[in-house]
């Protein structure tokens, strides 16, 4: 049953994908603005925006980074950027409503697509207050048994995943993530990875997906494993990874999804998902 719940999700991402692309280029084709203009404005690559005007999921990364793409192209050639994504679900969604949006960008909305939009955002805004509340309470929840700040040299309980407790107010705004001493449980393979910047992840350990989602700037954590670690970042050039205490490194190019395995008798082997802008910026959703 849930596979066929993400099944049809799927389709009607795509759906909405081919249709989002096609009123996309058609919009660029009115103004005479090539793809290279349009990735010159938002640093996304040329083949990532082709991808989204072809409505081709299969050579684009996950949909929060799709919605993202979205907002920025549709903001470059003078659309609404912020309606046009929020019409391309990240999740589980309802049947949508033909999007209001279609045809040229002069169209006007009739009352009834209006009233049906203005319910979908009040959904949508629901929900993303509700997930951040219940967010917010398990962290809460997580940092509650810190009574005092981590000293540098203090380690963490083998195969610990745990976040250290938020900045006190006077450092916001800082780096305040306290370097987490290498475990000690004996397991062959360490993976410390230390964010310079937002980035989503997921860390895949013996097999078993032990945390996906997006770190914040400034963490720092540590996975052990008996046979491999595998980590995915949706930007390779805001991760530092270190295997087994070698000197930390860049995943890859800012704003690039790369995919490392680790395991304790070789060096990451790494592979490319999406490549960088050309410019070399970091792309942020």
């Amino acid at each position: 049953m849930k596979n066929q719940a993400l099944q049809k999700t799927g389709n009607e991402q795509a759906e909405l994908l081919t249709e989002i692309g096609a009123y996309l280029r058609q919009v660029r084709q009115l103004q005479e603005l090539s793809l290279e203009t349009v990735a010159s404005i938002t640093k996304i690559p040329v083949r990532t925006l082709q991808a989204i005007e072809d409505g081709n999921l299969e050579q684009l990364p996950e949909p929060v980074y799709i919605q993202g793409f979205i907002r920025r192209y549709a903001d470059a050639i003078g659309v609404d950027g912020t309606e046009i994504a929020n019409a391309f679900p990240t999740g589980a969604i309802i049947k949508p409503v033909k999007s209001t949006w279609k045809g040229t960008f002069k169209a006007q909305l009739r009352p009834l697509h209006l009233y049906v939009l203005y319910m979908l955002l009040v959904v949508g805004a629901v929900s993303g207050l509700s997930y951040t509340l219940n967010r917010s309470a398990s962290q809460a929840g997580r940092y509650a048994y810190l009574t005092k700040p981590v000293s540098p040299g203090q380690s963490v309980a083998p195969g610990s995943t745990e976040f250290y407790g938020p900045p006190a107010p006077t450092q916001i705004g800082k780096t305040t993530a306290k370097q987490i001493a290498p475990t000690t449980s004996g397991k062959p393979v360490r993976v410390g990875l230390t964010l310079t910047a937002q980035s989503w992840l997921r860390i895949t350990v013996d097999g078993k997906t032990e945390f996906e989602g997006v770190l914040p700037e400034g963490t720092q954590r540590t996975w052990e494993a008996s046979k491999q670690v595998v980590v995915r970042a949706g930007d390779a050039g805001a991760v530092l990874v270190s295997h087994n205490e070698d000197k930390p490194q860049l995943m890859g190019e800012p704003g690039a999804v790369e995919e490392k395995q680790f395991d304790a008798s070789s060096h990451a082997s790494s592979q490319s998902l999406v490549s960088p802008a050309t410019t070399g910026q970091n792309t942020v959703l």
